[in-house]
């Protein structure tokens, strides 16, 4: 396996990453293998929409159209009776 050597890390950053990794139960470094792998993971793929991810979610439950994409249209606020 690689390593990587980071110098010159501010000392704040270095505290939050050891705090970040009590709260998770882990070592600083495997914390940070875990956030550098999180950050690449999804490189090189086509980000996918919201409305996609939706569909793939709930299909075969009773889904049977396309659901609309509705760019570009404008957002009216939902007006409660107090």
């Amino acid at each position: 396996m690689a390593q990587l050597l980071v110098r010159q890390l501010d000392d704040d950053v270095k505290e939050k990453l050891q705090k970040r990794a009590r709260s998770h139960g882990r070592s600083t470094e495997e914390e940070v293998r875990e956030i550098l792998r999180d950050a690449v993971k999804s490189e090189g793929r086509t980000p996918v929409g919201l409305g996609t991810q939706l569909a793939a979610i709930f299909h075969g439950v009773g889904i049977d159209e396309e659901i609309q994409e509705l760019r570009g249209y404008p957002v009216e606020p939902i007006e409660f009776d107090l």
